[in-house]
């Protein structure tokens, strides 16, 4: 989250003055998935967490700071977890080369100058800058696209292209795709790709920014079609395998950027 700002100090697209409210309910970190984020993390002791909302993905066996304009999203961290910094992506409050390794997760798809915070990254981190986030050519993968085509198609155009990102942090970057487990306890919307049910719960879906940017009436429609199509078993006759399916290949990937 960056750029200007919401009332409650939220920068960038999203005001999680409003959606943020239980965002931490719905969206806890996936050990699968923070087993990708550590391993790319190395031997780095001291990590910077830009965007680091209520905590997520954050080691705990590190030294970390975290950034985190939003105050609704600072007030939901965890008391085991480092109190965050009231600061932006686009001007980090550090020297040059003050960190091993930095982090960013699920938040570059919600900054206003992508490449002045990919750059200030890469300023202040002596080691890999890794960045977790959505392809969005692949964002149609996922059977939302049948519902609500709209939250689809404004996710697309809010995140950034792969090769974009991996160009603002020095072109010298891998690309892991992340598969997604059946019982994902991080609600991005991909993470029900086996349990629909859950996205007819509103939380769920505001926890997801995506739907903030749409009209209430398309969430509306949403949860009337899906409802009807789970009870008379349309759902289940073209996507019901996905229950059962242990992962999903969706567009979660993790950019690991590394001094050339």
């Amino acid at each position: 989250m960056m750029a200007s700002r919401h009332q409650d100090g939220s920068a960038g697209d999203a005001n999680y003055g409003v959606i943020g409210t239980n965002y931490a309910k719905y969206r806890q970190p996936d050990p699968h998935i923070a087993a990708f984020i550590q391993a790319a993390l190395g031997d780095a002791r001291s990590v910077l967490n830009v965007g680091a909302g209520a905590g997520s993905y954050e080691p705990v066996d590190r030294a970390v700071t975290a950034v985190e304009p939003s105050a609704s999203m600072r007030a939901q961290r965890p008391v085991h977890l480092p109190a965050a910094i009231d600061a932006t992506g686009e001007k980090l409050p550090f020297a040059d080369g003050s960190f091993d390794a930095c982090m960013a997760t699920f938040t570059v798809h919600q900054w206003s100058d992508l490449a002045a915070g990919l750059a200030e990254m890469r300023r202040v981190t002596r080691g890999p800058v890794l960045i977790l986030t959505a392809d969005p050519d692949e964002l149609d993968r996922f059977w939302l696209v049948d519902y609500a085509p709209e939250v689809i198609a404004v996710e697309a155009r809010r995140y950034p292209q792969i090769a974009t990102i991996s160009e603002g942090l020095g072109g010298n970057a891998k690309v892991i795709p992340v598969p997604i487990p059946l019982h994902c306890t991080d609600g991005f919307g991909e993470a029900y790709y086996g349990r629909p049910e859950r996205l007819l719960e509103p939380g769920a879906r505001l926890a997801n920014s995506a739907w903030s940017f749409v009209d209430a009436s398309i969430g509306d429609r949403f949860a009337f079609d899906l409802g009807r199509d789970l009870k008379d078993g349309t759902w289940d006759a073209k996507y019901g395998h996905l229950r059962a399916q242990p992962e999903f290949e969706g567009s979660l990937k993790l950019i690991v950027g590394r001094r050339s």
